[in-house]
């Protein structure tokens, strides 16, 4: 694939979010009847989440913009291809301890079999359910019945798992609750309460959230779902107009719960220009470097590495540790992508330095991962020649039409 360099202009949609598509498919598997989710996300992470609850003995058909889920009616199947969609697995693992009495594996492909999956057995087994990974990553075996009660849940590292307890255990005759143990990408979790609000389930917290209960015998309630936009997927878009033009993306909730949606906080601090008025309008400016952790914000690592190569002065991104377990390893992925292009980014810990620099044309790896593919097109729209990327189509995970969207803006 030959990128850049270019400049951009123009509006457009945001995708659908992966995100909220993949809650709102398994809300609606867990009710009983059909559900209807409008503009759901297209890609290989929710074609993994529909494969995988059908599987389960759900039935979902798509036509054009359209789900149509109707809950499980069993009984669930053995296996369940995950794909390599991490939210997949670490949802319906406990989703499935609370459907059936019998071993269930979960599968993973590709890079998926190499990220932690340790964090489930403790809070499942703790909950009635027996769970088991290999050495901590997939195959996940499950079993149930998931009956609720207390359990301790590590959300430091990912709040999935805590999502999935969180949509399994409403389900359970007992109530439950549930006592956090650090928790990371909090956003997450009030995104998931507020699908569950949406199909009828109620979730009680105390004063500092650290405590979650959960009333049992709740029953999902199926109805008509609209998925908003995706910040995540169009924060490359926005970055890409403050490194070289003017966007604006339309479909994205100005109140929405996704974190990344904090882009914009990070785009006004190094100076690009944000108006709301109409959808979101981005336009470049003189940027300035800027300081981000990104520690609840994983996601937004490589939109903002790429835009901190277009600022003057040495930006400082810190929070990273988490980025490391992704699809790829995200800091040693930029450095090695965007070093071959000329980017200066140097790691310290937790942290890294980027300083601001003209890029030049050349040949990189996109790493497998969807995210450093995106990072790498907005940065080369600032390079001094074009940027051939190999392996480029596995944006196919969460953002299928991303290059035809950027090629659409190009001025």
């Amino acid at each position: 694939m030959r990128v850049g360099p270019a400049e951009v202009r123009g509006s457009l949609a945001a995708p659908p979010s992966k995100s909220v598509t993949i809650r709102a498919f398994v809300a609606a598997a867990l009710a009983s009847g059909e559900s209807t989710i409008l503009r759901p996300a297209r890609g290989l992470d929710t074609g993994a989440a529909v494969a995988a609850l059908g599987a389960l003995g759900a039935r979902l058909v798509r036509r054009d913009d359209t789900m149509r889920v109707r809950g499980f009616e069993g009984p669930p199947g053995h296996d369940l291809p995950c794909g390599e969609s991490a939210l997949c697995m670490r949802m319906l693992a406990p989703v499935a301890a609370s459907l059936c009495d019998r071993e269930v594996t979960l599968h993973a492909s590709g890079s998926l079999g190499t990220r932690p999956m340790g964090m489930l057995e403790g809070p499942l087994r703790a909950l009635g359910a027996r769970c088991s990974t290999n050495d901590g990553l997939a195959p996940v075996r499950v079993r149930g019945p998931l009956v609720g009660g207390h359990a301790i849940v590590d959300a430091s590292t990912t709040s999935q798992v805590l999502t999935g307890l969180l949509f399994a255990l409403p389900r359970c005759d007992r109530d439950s609750e549930l006592e956090l143990c650090g928790l990371a990408s909090g956003g997450y979790v009030e995104l998931s309460l507020e699908v569950l609000a949406s199909f009828g389930i109620r979730i009680d917290r105390d004063a500092d959230a650290r405590i979650l209960r959960i009333p049992g015998a709740q029953h999902f309630v199926p109805r008509e779902y609209v998925v908003e936009g995706d910040w995540s997927a169009a924060a490359f878009l926005l970055v890409a107009a403050a490194i070289a033009g003017e966007v604006e993306v339309t479909g994205l909730r100005g109140d929405s719960r996704q974190p990344d949606a904090r882009v914009l906080e990070v785009l006004r601090q190094c100076g690009a220009v944000v108006d709301l008025t109409n959808g979101v309008r981005v336009s470049a400016a003189d940027s300035r470097a800027f300081r981000w952790d990104v520690s609840d914000t994983p996601d937004l690592l490589p939109p903002l590495v790429a835009l901190a190569c277009a600022c003057r002065g040495t930006s400082e991104i810190s929070g990273i540790g988490r980025t490391r377990a992704k699809e790829s390893d995200r800091v040693a992925a930029l450095c090695d992508a965007l070093g071959r292009l000329g980017a200066a980014i140097e790691v310290s810990g937790e942290r890294l330095h980027v300083t601001g620099s003209r890029l030049h044309g050349g040949t990189v790896d996109s790493h497998g991962d969807h995210r450093i593919a995106m990072a790498v097109a907005i940065a080369a729209l600032r390079a001094s020649a074009p940027v051939h990327l190999a392996g480029a189509r596995c944006v196919d995970k969460s953002y299928p039409r991303f290059f035809e969207d950027l090629e659409a803006l190009h001025s």
